[in-house]
């Protein structure tokens, strides 16, 4: 019996233990609700690790209880903390799914979470800038890279970050580049001013001739073209120049002069693999539009340490002395995503001459004194279309 009895004492000792413990857990009484709220107000304030004591605290009290409007206890513990801890946790584990497929160079992956992440943070500079500058590893993407690239701009020109990138210079021109490589097969003419914003900054892409090979292939496909048709519409019979033909002609000299300078940059910047197509092109357009190389080495030599120049302001009326000779006939032209268009430049008489923009494929890149053109009919530059090399480094 004795043994019974005892037995029967300890069954009853471990049950009052134990009572505590569950109800701490699942009962809805005034004691463990000032239990639970003790332990979330002592914690809530703290670091992390006293933070989830909280929110573990809290949300026994709100799981266990059932719905109070007049608990201000539960009201406040549930607004004020639970729910802005559960949406900074979550953008933790978003925002590491993010950089986890950044890293993995899952760039589609990476956009889709970066905008889940902006849809709550619109000013979170590094995921727009981190969305923007991964369209340059996945043409498929440079649609909602360069949409994202303008945000970040914008961002950045305000006084947010510029991270990842060490300075601001360098990802403003990244980010101009990412809009210019999206309008470069579709609208030419639209990517120069980024292409020639992102050559300005003080960044690596100022010195990589993949820049401007794609400058040279904008002006190119772009006002070259454009203002080769409007001077073929503006001849008068029989070829006779008219005013508006002399007009677009000399519109067009200065579109040349840029071309020339964006190839003699890529030429002076380029290594020896590509330097070789690069003259052989440049020295093409360069003599039919000076009717000499003379200065061409020296205009290469010298390029760099001259500002990149502007768009050219259009001519509305004819300057002093206008060349007679008709304007140089762009050829076919491949440009750095692997676009193949026309440029401008037609030849009196019927001859045909082409001159390339000397744009040609490469590696995607790492988001690390022009002559006075006067074109003339003869001779016609070969159409040469050579496959450059250049990687990134």
């Amino acid at each position: 019996m004795r043994r019974t009895i005892i037995l029967s004492t300890l069954a009853v000792v471990l049950a009052v233990f134990a009572v505590p413990v569950w109800a701490q857990t699942k009962e809805c009484n005034d004691e463990n609700k000032a239990a639970w709220y003790d332990t979330f107000l002592k914690n809530y304030k703290g670091e992390p690790p006293q933070q989830k004591i909280a929110y573990d605290a809290a949300k026994l009290y709100l799981t266990s209880c059932p719905p109070d409007p007049a608990d201000k206890i539960a009201d406040f513990m549930k607004n004020k903390f639970v729910v802005p801890y559960e949406a900074m946790m979550g953008g933790v584990t978003l925002k590491k799914q993010f950089e986890d497929a950044y890293k993995a160079k899952n760039f589609a992956e990476a956009v889709k979470l970066g905008k889940q992440i902006v849809a709550t943070e619109p000013d979170n500079s590094a995921v727009y800038i981190m969305m923007g500058v991964g369209g340059l590893s996945d043409e498929s993407l440079l649609s909602d890279a360069a949409e994202s690239a303008r945000k970040a701009i914008e961002l950045v020109q305000n006084g947010k970050p510029f991270a990842p990138y060490e300075s601001k210079d360098k990802a403003l021109a990244a980010l101009n580049y990412v809009i210019a490589r999206s309008k470069l097969k579709t609208s030419p003419a639209e990517a120069i001013p980024y292409l020639i914003q992102a050559a300005k900054y003080d960044s690596d892409l100022k010195k990589n001739p993949q820049v401007y090979l794609d400058l040279a292939a904008a002006y190119n496909d772009g006002p070259r073209a454009k203002l080769t048709e409007e001077y073929k519409s503006k001849i008068g019979p029989n070829q006779t120049e008219t005013p508006e033909s002399k007009l677009a002609f000399a519109n067009l000299n200065q579109v040349l002069d840029r071309q020339i300078d964006a190839w003699a940059r890529a030429a002076a910047l380029a290594d020896a693999a590509n330097k070789t197509a690069i003259m052989g092109d440049l020295t093409e357009l360069y003599k039919y539009t000076h009717k000499t190389d003379a200065g061409l080495n020296e205009l290469v030599a010298n390029v760099l340490s001259k500002p990149i120049p502007d768009i050219p302001t259009p001519l509305t009326s004819l300057p002093a002395s206008t060349p007679s000779s008709t304007p140089a006939t762009g050829g076919s032209t491949t440009n750095g995503s692997g676009q193949t268009g026309n440029g401008g430049g037609t030849k009196s008489g019927g001859s045909t001459g082409a001159a390339t923009s000397g744009q040609t494929k490469t590696g995607s890149i790492s988001v690390s004194g022009t002559g006075s053109a006067k074109p003339a009919a003869s001779p016609t530059p070969a159409n040469k279309k050579p496959r450059l090399n250049h990687r990134r480094g």
